[in-house]
């Protein structure tokens, strides 16, 4: 399995030990209702196992930007309702804006094996959460007694906070679970050990967001294919026109760079060819746009680029569906509208209908695969955009370093 060396769920004794596990329930939410609980669903594995062997279970979640300290709209009670739907145990919520304060202790204290406990927001200790607060962390490891603390939030693993890393130090045992160990075996044998042809997809509005995953896939695919906003400024470093496009002036040379460094290592980045063009950004984003198709070189001075046209989308899938490794991060052009999708949804049908391992790296293009309803056609979604990204940049992410190696 490549990429992951560290103690996981299977290696700990549950039995009778306070357990906390730092789950992802940074769920959407409209009027206090959860309108999607994937990431709910995604973290049942370890806490199932982890309760069915007798575990003291005590999760810890972020949810949302909470700013100024607690926030009830920010509350993680609605998670621990539906939690309790979803599993054969009692979950009690220990509502306390401390996080860990009288009510998280007693709730804990009055815990029977093979139950739950689930904290408030860790965000509602603003700073001293987010900026990896020792006070905080150590108070989260006296909650279970300093035994174990498992890691089993992807989404937040490229962040250094109290209740991701600092906690680590101050447990006798770490290990990963179930998704944490699924996110990073994807994703590392993506990367150190693909299958060949490797094709990486980039898409999304920035060149600035994707520096340098563009530069380390390079040296690791066969083919990169750039669609989206960020497409705009490569086609410009070329010399096309691309009117009113988004366009990352300060990233031109970088572009140039890349397209040079692509040349000299014999892969090929695959670049749109033609382009869906509009007068403006639709307003509302879903709603009826007037929409015409041009050369990607040559996009009139009164038009932006918003999708990629039929002839690049055809381009794209025959690159994708010879490979037999897919990696896509970001959309190929505004998904959330109705006649700008046509680009995201052909490059979703050309990677369900590959024979590869297709995997999907979170954020707005873990968007699109599930909303256009291609999500059980791939191999792997990811739950983490950011964390994905970092990690295909090949950087070390701190929820995954401070685990015990095996």
């Amino acid at each position: 399995m490549a990429g992951l060396n560290k103690v996981s769920v299977d290696d700990i004794q549950a039995k009778g030990k306070k357990i906390l596990v730092r789950c992802d329930f940074n769920v959407p939410l409209k009027d206090g209702v959860i309108t999607n609980d994937n990431r709910i669903t995604a973290a049942l594995p370890t806490i199932k196992k982890l309760i069915s062997e007798g575990g003291k279970v005590v999760l810890c979640s972020h949810l949302g930007k909470p700013k100024n300290g607690p926030e009830d709209k920010f509350s993680l009670a609605p998670v621990a309702a539906r939690l309790a739907e979803l599993v054969d145990t009692k979950v009690v919520f220990a509502k306390d804006d401390t996080v860990v304060g009288e009510n998280a202790k007693k709730a804990v204290a009055e815990m029977q094996d093979g139950e739950i406990v689930l904290l408030e927001n860790t965000r509602f200790r603003g700073a001293e959460e987010t900026k990896n607060g020792e006070g905080f962390a150590s108070e989260l490891a006296d909650l279970v007694d300093n035994q174990v603390f498992v890691m089993d939030a992807f989404g937040s693993a490229h962040r250094a906070h109290a209740s991701t890393a600092g906690v680590a130090s101050y447990v006798k045992e770490t290990a990963v679970g179930y998704l944490m160990q699924k996110e990073i075996q994807y994703l590392g044998n993506a990367v150190e050990v693909p299958a060949r042809p490797f094709v990486a997809i980039l898409g999304g509005a920035k060149v600035a967001d994707k520096l340098n995953v563009i530069s380390n896939l390079l040296e690791k695919c066969d083919t990169l294919i750039i669609g989206g906003g960020m497409a705009y400024t490569f086609i410009k470093a070329q010399g096309g026109s691309i009117g009113t496009s988004l366009v990352d002036e300060e990233k031109l040379d970088y572009c140039k760079e890349m397209l040079a460094k692509a040349e000299s290592l014999g892969k090929k980045i695959l670049l749109p060819i033609d382009t869906v063009i509009a007068a403006e950004f639709p307003n509302p984003i879903d709603g009826e746009i007037a929409v015409d198709v041009c050369d990607s070189m040559a996009i009139p001075a009164d038009k932006m680029g918003l999708d990629i046209g039929p002839k690049t989308a055809a381009l794209f899938a025959e690159a994708a569906k010879s490979a037999k490794t897919v990696v896509w991060n970001g959309p190929m052009g505004v998904f959330e509208n109705p006649t700008l999708k046509k680009g995201t949804v052909a490059v979703c049908e050309a990677l369900a209908e590959a024979d590869a391992t297709t995997i999907i790296g979170g954020g707005d293009s873990a968007t699109a695969a599930i909303q256009l309803g291609f999500a059980d056609q791939m191999s792997h979604i990811s739950t983490g955009g950011g964390a994905s990204l970092e990690y295909l940049e090949g950087k070390v992410l701190p929820g995954v370093a401070v685990i015990a190696e095996k």
